[in-house]
C-alpha cells in the first residue's frame, strides 16, 4: 500500500474516534442536565465539566490524533454521573400501569 492509502485510512480513523468524542460529549451534556437539580453531589457535576474541558483541552495525555484518553476520560464521567443518579434515585423508570380495559382472561 502506497502512502496515500496509508494517509487515507488514517484520516478515517480519525474522524471515526472525532465523531466517537463527540457523541460522548452531547452525552455528558445531557446526563448533566438531566441530573442538575437531582442531587448530584458537586464532585460528580464537576467531573463532568472536567471531561468537556479536558476534550476540547488542546494539550492532552496522548497526542491528538490518538482520542483515547479523551474518550476514556468522558466515558468516565458519564459512569460516575450514573453511579450517582442511582444513588439519589434519579432516572428510575416509573413503573407502568396495567392498560385499562384490557381483558386478562374468562
Amino acid at each position: 500500500m502506497d502512502t496515500k492509502g496509508w494517509i487515507i485510512i488514517g484520516a478515517v480513523l480519525v474522524l471515526l474516534t472525532l465523531a466517537v468524542a463527540g457523541v460522548l460529549v452531547v452525552r455528558v451534556l445531557k446526563a448533566r442536565k438531566l441530573l442538575a437539580e437531582a442531587g448530584v453531589p458537586l464532585r460528580d457535576k464537576a467531573l463532568v465539566w472536567a471531561a468537556v474541558l479536558y476534550t476540547v483541552f488542546p494539550v492532552d495525555l496522548l497526542p491528538d490524533p490518538v482520542y483515547l484518553d479523551d474518550i476514556g476520560f468522558l466515558l468516565l464521567a458519564l459512569r460516575s454521573l450514573r453511579a450517582a443518579a442511582r444513588a439519589t434515585g434519579a432516572g428510575a423508570r416509573p413503573e407502568r400501569p396495567a392498560e385499562a380495559g384490557r381483558d386478562l382472561g374468562p
